[in-house]
């Protein structure tokens, strides 16, 4: 396969693609799991469409360009993880694409190849949830346009002041998935050590970085919600923290390969006398740095797996190709490239269809959506679930703003407040759930603080399940 894709023919996208498509098609013909990130993303998206404004009338972390596109595709496709697959499937097209197109139309590399994008394209299958539209994944596609464009001032004599694309690009990645601001450190740096530029181009990028999100910021204060957007976007990504969701073996599992890969391929560098030029070792440091970027946004992660790593896919493809480039025996990188496709795409399957049975490696078990613990006959109701699982929401639609339990704590586990029940009175009373599923034990008190809400809703025979008085 290295050998097919080592050179470079245009006709050669079409065997890349469609390797892509081999890749994903049996997923499609067979059912995998709904994770909870994604039935959390069509609800947000489901809510706009009725006309609610994120992080007012929805209380959820999501990015609000992030939340656009889920709003988007709800108002074509409704509730539809295929649609989010899909339209998952168009954005990795445009990266792979644009990744092997950047890398060999500016000589990134010693020798115009195929490989970069091969690189890119298998890194995308870390694991199955890598298949549905995530924050992460629209992101790192403006991430990829603000490396295109620096590394298309890094080929001048001089900066340009094209270098506001640089910092607007990060700032709209940013708004798809917050953590992604920090790479306008990256940005900076790159600009400042191996462009040339002055400080003024430096100050230039950063002022195209806090464009779209100052805008963003006028928007909400417009409509009297500054104070939602900073509580539950700006405050929330160094609070919100759903590690109940993570599973870290398959995280490991997942990222044990191509980071193995890319450090081999980075070590390599150091091996190798010579053969590269000045402008492709600004490059290597460049990528370098976006890799360490990437490892600070851990910390502001909501939840660890794999879907969140996509924005180390860019660094791990870049050196990667180094580790291959310099093995000298053919049949001894084709074996190697083998092995680590099958068993990357092995934990891909079994993750998605749990190939090995009994076996959970892969499975995220932790982030499926568990069966819901209403009845199957209780359908397209008003639901409000006070807890981290929202199964009950797979059937039935949200009421109250309370998405996030992380973010509707500062209401419903602070009920000594009066203003947080005067707050959670006017929300049952705009949008009155038809049950209530209580699992943080909070509906008691709630009742005792709002005795006209406890009026309308009485215990049911599900445990922690209360019902709406007709």
């Amino acid at each position: 396969m290295l050998r097919f894709f080592q050179s470079y023919f245009p006709y050669q996208y079409v065997a890349l693609l469609g390797l892509l498509v081999l890749i994903r098609v049996p997923l499609l013909l067979h059912p995998f799991p709904l994770l909870i990130p994604e039935l959390n993303w069509m609800i947000v998206g489901e809510r706009i469409s009725q006309g609610n404004l994120l992080y007012r009338d929805i209380w959820d972390s999501v990015s609000p360009l992030s939340a656009l596109a889920y709003w988007g595709i709800d108002s074509v496709f409704g509730r539809s993880p295929i649609a989010l697959h899909g339209a998952a499937t168009l954005v990795s097209v445009f990266q792979i694409v644009y990744f092997n197109r950047l890398t060999n139309i500016r000589d990134v590399y010693p020798d115009r190849t195929f490989w970069p994008g091969l690189f890119y394209m298998l890194f995308m299958h870390l694991s199955f949830d890598c298949l549905t539209l995530s924050p992460v994944l629209m992101s790192t596609s403006w991430l990829l346009l603000a490396f295109g464009t620096l590394i298309r001032q890094m080929d001048r004599r001089g900066a340009t002041d094209e270098v506001f694309e640089v910092g607007f690009y990060i700032g709209i990645a940013a708004l798809f998935y917050l953590p992604s601001a920090l790479f306008i450190v990256w940005a900076t740096l790159s600009l400042l050590f191996y462009t040339g530029a002055t400080f003024r181009q430096c100050s230039l990028s950063v002022f195209g970085f806090l464009f779209p999100i100052a805008t963003t910021v006028l928007f909400y204060y417009l409509y009297d919600s500054l104070d939602d957007f900073n509580r539950n976007l700006l405050a929330s990504v160094f609070r919100v923290r759903q590690y109940s969701l993570s599973d870290f073996q398959s995280l490991f599992a997942s990222l044990l390969i191509p980071l193995g890969l890319a450090v081999l391929g980075f070590l390599s560098l150091f091996n190798r006398k010579g053969g590269y030029v000045n402008f492709q070792q600004r490059v290597q440091q460049i990528m370098m740095i976006w890799f360490v970027i990437a490892v600070l946004t851990i910390g502001l992660m909501p939840f660890l797996a794999p879907m969140a790593f996509l924005s180390f896919v860019p660094p791990m493809a870049y050196f990667t190709y180094y580790y291959f480039e310099n093995i000298r025996k053919v049949w001894l990188a084709e074996t190697s490239f083998s092995i680590a496709f099958a068993l990357m795409l092995l934990l891909f399957y079994q993750g998605a269809l749990g190939l090995i049975p009994g076996a959970e490696l892969g499975r995220l078990s932790s982030l499926q959506v568990r069966s819901s613990p209403l009845p199957d006959n209780i359908r397209d109701q008003h639901v409000l679930i006070i807890g981290e699982d929202l199964s009950a929401y797979r059937q039935n639609r949200l009421a109250t703003p309370y998405l996030n339990w992380d973010l509707a704590k500062y209401d419903l586990k602070n009920l000594d407040s009066y203003q947080s029940v005067i707050n959670v009175f006017d929300h049952f009373r705009q949008d009155p759930p038809d049950y209530i599923i209580d699992r943080e034990n909070v509906v008691q008190k709630l009742f005792q603080r709002a005795p006209a809400i406890a009026a309308q809703y009485e215990k049911t025979a599900i445990a922690d399940v209360y019902k709406r008085k007709n």
